[in-house]
């Protein structure tokens, strides 16, 4: 048997990559089964109808990312109803922010795929098996997660409460939504993936389901069609690498632009001298994040070309030149002891609010994510993959040590994996410090920059205007990391800040 350890967002997606590993699967089958586990019983947090990555680095072969992020919908349809049914809401959640929701701010879901590519390439069990514990799960109901029903209490009836559909689905047997802890079953879920794990991924875009999925958005005045479901594929990509000490980092690459603002703030990060997060060193990281932010925004929002526009940031920092301008989601990392590393990220967004008919799947809002700066439904061509803040990444150590590390989060997820990664690899705290370790992270509002920041950093000398929370929050993301070292086996650790869950099979 292949021994592997699995961090996830919750013990039951973390037991269910375990049980998948002991069934002969490896780091990629059990990181995919704990990810739709996740998908599945994380209601307001992700669901199926969510997109993402797989960034996956075998021992003897070179790291890829599978691209499953969410394409520009619209095949086929007139002009005149392109960028129609959506809306603007807000939310009181991480201290107030706005989103589009509605059946225009439904882009592809590139989820399904990229997890089905991945096990049927690199994986070692069918693809059934690998979905069963989480068709179980969703059958039987599953403890309402306490991250989740915090979630709902700012976003059950801006996002989830317009659909009738959707309201009805996450309430109980009493017509409230469940507490944490509750028994929760989502109607519907249980078949739908039936039909995934016995049809195949396929099967939620050019099957019965699929085309369920499509007809009831694009009739509800959506852009989402069945031809834009049929065209839709996962995308193998290099990833983009990075050095830190003696270790190699790989995480996503462009179009989306999660990675490219991960390396770019280590490359500024990683010289922060080895005596720990003193003043000096937050400052150097909060400007760091500042910087590359800002470059983010003036550039990698509007870009036409995304490539050329990343490796123009990162050549400048190279250089020596300071970059400038002239979802919710869930985490999966899986490590085995075969040396394979596994992180999935998969995100809904904040949610678009619209559940087809009976299906029980929530789709996302991939076109309504202001903060990465869209400029509204209207992005691309139909066909064009969508940007994105999520950067599932694993890294390499020439002793042969393997590490998945990922978050969920938003424009947290870059800000959270950074500090865990320069805690662990430079700092040389351990797996588990490195990831509960306070984080500050720089935010964009109205009035200009400012650092939200857990208490326990020192934050004398930065210069931005400050937000202090006055505990550690899920608002500063869900790392996950697993990691195998050769002869002395494996380590884990999950994040306090959303109870995360972790797993050793073998």
């Amino acid at each position: 048997m292949t021994a592997a350890v699995i961090a996830s967002s919750s013990q039951l997606a973390a037991d269910a990559g375990a049980q998948v590993a002991r069934a002969g699967g490896n780091a990629v089958d059990a990181a995919v089964a704990a990810c739709l586990v996740s998908m599945s019983t994380e209601p307001g947090v992700c669901s199926l109808g969510a997109s993402g990555f797989v960034t996956l680095w075998a021992q003897d072969g070179r790291p890829i990312t599978i691209d499953g992020y969410s394409e520009m919908p619209g095949r086929g349809l007139p002009a005149e109803r392109m960028g129609q049914g959506a809306w603007e809401v807000e939310l009181g959640y991480g201290g107030g922010m706005r989103t589009i929701v509605g059946p225009g701010s439904v882009a592809v879901p590139g989820g399904i795929a990229a997890m089905g590519h991945a096990c049927e390439r690199y994986g070692q069990l069918p693809w059934r098996d690998v979905v069963e514990p989480a068709r179980v799960i969703a059958e039987r109901g599953f403890p309402m997660p306490s991250n989740c029903r915090f979630y709902l209490d700012f976003c059950a009836e801006p996002i989830y409460g317009w659909d009738p559909h959707s309201a009805s689905a996450l309430q109980g047997p009493d017509g409230q939504i469940p507490a944490a802890g509750d028994t929760t079953r989502i109607p519907g879920l249980g078949d739908s993936l039936e039909r995934i794990g016995r049809l195949g991924a396929q099967e939620f875009y050019t099957g019965e389901l699929g085309q369920q999925l499509a007809d009831h958005v694009s009739n509800a005045g959506g852009m989402l069609t069945r031809a834009d479901m049929a065209a839709y594929r996962a995308l193998e990509r290099a990833s983009l690498m990075v050095d830190l000490d003696d270790w190699e980092i790989a995480t996503t690459p462009p179009p989306a632009v999660g990675g490219a603002a991960l390396v770019a703030m280590m490359m500024l990060t990683r010289d922060v001298g080895v005596d720990g997060w003193n003043a000096d060193a937050v400052a150097r990281m909060v400007e760091a994040q500042r910087r590359v932010i800002e470059y983010r925004r003036d550039v990698l929002a509007a870009s036409r070309d995304v490539d050329r526009d990343v490796m123009k940031l990162l050549e400048s920092i190279r250089d020596g030149k300071p970059p400038g301008t002239s979802s919710e989601t869930v985490h999966t990392s899986a490590v085995d002891s075969h040396g394979m590393g596994c992180a999935v990220t998969m995100s809904a967004g904040y949610g678009s609010g619209v559940l087809p008919g009976d299906t029980g799947i929530w789709l996302n809002n991939a076109l309504g994510e202001v903060e990465l700066g869209t400029g509204g439904l209207l992005v691309e061509a139909p066909g064009t993959r969508l940007s994105s803040n999520m950067a599932p990444t694993v890294a390499r150590r020439s002793d042969g040590t393997v590490l998945a590390v990922g978050s969920p989060g938003a424009d947290r997820i870059t800000s959270a994996i950074l500090q865990t990664l320069i805690n662990y690899m430079h700092f040389g705290m351990s797996l588990e410090q490195a990831v509960a370790h306070p984080r500050a992270h720089v935010e964009l509002t109205p009035e200009g920059y400012r650092v939200a920041h857990e208490p326990g950093l020192p934050m004398d000398a930065c210069t931005l205007a400050q937000r202090p929370f006055d505990h550690v929050s899920m608002f500063f993301g869900g790392a996950a990391a697993a990691e195998w070292t050769p002869g002395t086996g494996f380590t884990v650790a999950g994040d306090p800040r959303r109870h995360g869950g972790t797993a050793i099979a073998g």
